[in-house]
């Protein structure tokens, strides 16, 4: 079916668009870099100019489809194309393996991966805004129409049109009974959708009715089919329930998880663990360069153990001692009572190692150990998990993965003492995103982010 539409017109040719800047900015990086870098001119840069263009394909067919998603966050965008510098270097440097190239001057390397590593990004970012200007504007869009006028359209209704730039171009919705506090573009029953389809030049349908209705279901793919529009099938889920579902199978039957846990496969198991064990052992082989200063600098500074070790709330809610370096004077409410911001109970060496986080090294060797990761949902005292789980919903749902030394919430903003129980609550609410949403380049992004909060010092560290 030819599109009619003026304004789609020329819509297919936004993502080839989109990789021949991709393409053209790594041609000028290396151009830059073989100006900054004369010595790159030594080696023939005809065959290192290829192999830095082939090596740009792979990002091609993995990562740069996803710039023409269209509900899409900064975050995602951002470490996106993070992802794609990292492919290319990849690739590039396997082939110049592969070829036994081996003159190119290191520093060649540093200035050209540089720039990408600013640059990519924010040509990302870029053209990102410029494709929703162009969205906004009515080009580039999808027309679409919603089967049904339940609660479950009108929920899809309103994150369709929440944002113009999107690019969806919501022509109403059919039903063969329309709800009564429906308050959209009512189009009729499903008998008239097929001639509509025809007349309309429609991308898109999305089906919200019960997939027990099996004539009406049979009869909207079959007219998507006849017709070549995309059908998409909406389950009817509860608003309350907007966790990120992950689809599985039993035998022939289609199973939603109640929640998506990237974690679950052995092979993120595996390279998270095996992440964890190296960090944690290139940390604790230079521990002693920090461990003994801070070792005498506590002995010095009150009476009591080096180390502090309490129990916590772990991996699938059992418990295990967190280690810390003391901080406090030895008092008996330290397995029910948070640190306060002027805690009497805390020495002046313990004030220093709290602000500037030293205090947490020492659960290095939990990492190690395997009862923590790096990077997870910091855990919390007996007492506290004991009273939030009657407190929170989903509190415990942050207890399916491994808690961290640092973790998603805490980089943004949510680490230290939670007087309100709302503060909480949004612990909660970033913990249980982290696990849903869990990837390595995240967890690298987290360690950073922790790096520079602690080199900045931050209002809640006390």
């Amino acid at each position: 079916m030819t599109s009619n539409n003026p304004k789609k017109k020329y819509g297919h040719y936004v993502q080839p668009i989109l990789v021949i800047l991709d393409f053209l900015l790594i041609n000028l990086l290396f151009i830059a870099t073989c100006i900054i870098c004369p010595e790159v001119r030594l080696v023939n840069t005809r065959t290192i100019w290829l192999l830095v263009n082939m090596s740009y394909f792979p990002v091609v067919f993995w990562l740069s489809n996803i710039r023409s998603l269209r509900a899409l966050h900064l975050d995602q965008i951002v470490f996106s194309s993070f992802q794609a510098v990292g492919l290319h270097a990849l690739f590039f440097l396997s082939m110049l393996s592969f070829l036994n190239i081996s003159h190119i001057p290191t520093i060649a390397f540093v200035i050209f991966y540089g720039m990408c590593f600013v640059l990519l990004p924010l040509s990302w970012i870029i053209s990102r805004h410029l494709v929703k200007y162009y969205r906004s504007r009515g080009r580039n869009s999808t027309r679409v129409i919603i089967i049904g006028t339940n609660a479950t359209a009108r929920r899809l209704q309103e994150e369709m049109t929440s944002d113009s730039g999107y690019g969806y171009s919501l022509l109403g919705c059919f039903d063969d009974k329309c709800s009564e506090n429906f308050k959209g573009n009512y189009l009729g029953d499903i008998d008239d959708l097929d001639a509509f389809i025809k007349e309309n030049d429609i991308d898109e349908i999305y089906y919200t009715l019960s997939g027990e209705n099996e004539k009406a279901l049979r009869t909207v793919i079959r007219i998507a089919d006849n017709n070549v529009v995309q059908f998409y099938y909406v389950p009817q889920l509860s608003r309350y329930l907007s966790r990120g579902f992950e689809l599985y199978k039993i035998g022939a039957v289609p199973v939603l998880s109640g929640h998506r846990n990237p974690l679950k496969k052995l092979s993120n198991k595996v390279l998270k663990r095996t992440f964890d064990v190296l960090f944690s052992s290139v940390v604790l082989l230079f521990s002693p360069i920090i461990f003994i200063p801070v070792a005498i600098a506590i002995k010095i500074s009150s009476p009591g153990p080096v180390f502090f070790k309490q129990l916590r709330t772990g991996y699938r809610g059992r418990d295990f001692y967190c280690w810390k370096f003391r901080t406090m004077k030895v008092n008996a409410d330290s397995d029910r009572k948070q640190a306060q911001k002027d805690d009497p109970r805390k020495t002046k060496v313990g004030n220093f190692l709290r602000k500037t986080s030293i205090d947490e090294l020492p659960q290095f060797i939990n990492v190690f150990l395997g009862d923590m990761s790096v990077v997870g949902p910091r855990p919390h005292m007996l007492k506290q998990t004991h009273d939030y789980t009657e407190l929170i919903d989903k509190y415990m749902v942050r207890h399916l993965i491994k808690p961290g030394i640092t973790g998603w919430a805490q980089v943004n903003g949510y680490r230290g003492l939670t007087e309100e129980l709302w503060q909480m609550e949004k612990r909660v609410e970033y913990d249980v995103w982290y696990i849903e949403n869990w990837g390595f380049m995240l967890d690298l992004k987290i360690i950073v982010r922790t790096v520079l909060n602690a080199i900045h010092g931050e209002e809640n560290a006390f």
